[in-house]
């Protein structure tokens, strides 16, 4: 059975699709909560800011620059969390500093109404605000490092919790999946081979209720109408076949015994001719049923059984090395051995017969017709021939195609090309006419054995 690739599986891309959802999923709202908590953080640390100008503006207002000076020493006195140290600057109009913990006024920042985010001259953020008094200016700032560093942590929580989120969407779509895929496979399988085994592993899914157990529903219908109809076909085409035989063998019959008691030889003559076009039309009828039974099972595996090609051609070579002698041909072969394979042994056995009858028939006498066998299974038929015309190349497997033979006359049914391909493809093999200079060579070749499977 052809495997469907894990990247072109349906199944692979659902998978696919769902961790990238997932991904794109844990990136936005990754994104809208940094955003929300940055939009807050700022919030704060600007309210902060607000509050602590309006508490210090109010200390002025009571005891003045000195009042001030000390409101904003008791303040640095308390160490606040790493990240979010508050500072401040106290100078006079002269731009000396009377109190704070910085080192001077932070160059280009104006006094204002709002808070607004600068860097001090070591490098740190913070949120900051400037308030001009009468006897001087006054700097309130907080950092916003801390905030920085939770940010990052939520962020690592989102990565951490988006990995474990794709992760457990990869394990439960990969289990879902296979679970789907090898109710698929049994359809597909039961499709290539519906054989009883087969079917009865389609049924495993007939009661479920998704759409896949309602294709298996309409699947296991439907190759249970077909095999139906095919044994109904065989069954009718065997009835036909004993019904058209038996009357015709009835009817040689009675013409031999007439030829018997012909009273001149002309009657004999005429006799004679019925009775081979009699036995004409059963080999036909024969050959065309062959055909149909065999284009009827082809891909069914339900009669096959290993059959060692080695030892088969190495009878029918030896049969017809026989008839080589009396025919005056030259006859080779090179069989390679332990070449098995999965077949009906009648059926390859007449596939090559008919291959090897037709090349003795358009050989001249003193031609060469060479079988051979290779791993594969390759079995190859080739003559020293006139070969076949390039104008007949293309319908040389056609039925009722006729070339003409050794004496000039066009005999046979032209079934036996068709009936050679249609055995070979029964088999999942195929039959073809290689391009040589000289003669004709059909070379027939597939699957291997191991490729085809037993009923």
């Amino acid at each position: 059975m052809t495997q469907v690739r894990l990247l072109d599986s349906i199944f692979t891309r659902l998978v696919a699709w769902s961790i990238a959802v997932c991904i794109v999923v844990v990136l936005v709202l990754g994104a809208l909560v940094g955003a929300k908590f940055e939009q807050l953080s700022t919030a704060t640390q600007e309210a902060a800011v607000n509050a602590d100008v309006t508490t210090l503006s109010e200390a002025y207002r009571d005891d003045g620059v000195t009042g001030l000076a000390r409101r904003i020493n008791e303040r640095l006195a308390f160490s606040g969390p790493a990240g979010s140290a508050p500072h401040y600057l106290l100078v006079d109009n002269d731009g000396a500093i009377i109190t704070g913990n910085l080192s001077g006024w932070p160059a280009g920042f104006e006094v204002g109404t709002e808070p607004e985010s600068i860097a001090l001259p070591n490098g740190t953020r913070v949120h900051a605000r400037g308030l001009l008094l009468a006897e001087g200016r006054l700097f309130v700032g907080r950092e916003s490092s801390l905030d920085q560093m939770i940010l990052n942590e939520i962020g690592f929580a989102f990565v951490a919790g988006g990995l474990f989120v794709v992760f457990a969407v990869g394990v439960a779509g990969r289990l879902t999946t296979a679970r789907l895929s090898r109710r698929v496979d049994r359809v597909i399988q039961a499709f290539q081979n519906p054989d009883e085994k087969r079917l009865e592993q389609l049924a495993k899914d007939r009661n479920a209720e998704d759409e896949i157990g309602e294709l298996t529903r309409r699947t296991s219908e439907t190759l249970n109408r077909l095999n139906h109809l095919v044994d109904s076909q065989r069954e009718t085409t065997d009835l036909i076949a004993h019904e058209m035989r038996t009357p015709l063998m009835h009817l040689d019959s009675r013409i031999l015994k007439s030829l018997k008691t012909a009273p001149d030889d002309a009657t004999a003559q005429g006799l004679s001719e019925a009775r081979s076009d009699i036995r004409g039309v059963i080999t036909m009828l024969e050959s065309l049923l062959d055909i149909s039974h065999s284009e009827a099972h082809r891909g069914d595996p339900r009669g096959l059984h290993p059959v060692d090609l080695s030892d088969l051609l190495e009878h029918v070579a030896e049969i017809y090395e026989g008839s080589a002698e009396e025919t005056g041909h030259h006859f080779e072969w090179d069989i390679a051995p332990g070449v098995t394979f999965l077949g009906e042994e009648m059926q390859l056995t007449r596939l090559v017969t008919n291959l090897l009858d037709n090349a003795f028939k358009y050989v001249p006498t003193g031609g060469t017709v060479i079988l051979s066998l290779a791993e594969g299974p390759v079995i190859t038929v080739s003559d020293t021939g006139p070969g076949i015309p390039p104008e007949d190349r293309d319908a040389i497997f056609d039925r009722f195609r006729r070339a003409k033979g050794n004496d000039g006359s066009s005999g046979g049914s032209g079934l036996g090309l068709a009936l050679a391909r249609a055995i070979a493809r029964r088999h999942g093999l195929d039959i073809r006419l290689k391009p040589t200079m000289r003669g004709a060579t059909f070379v027939v070749g597939g699957k291997k054995p191991e490729d085809v499977e037993p009923a």
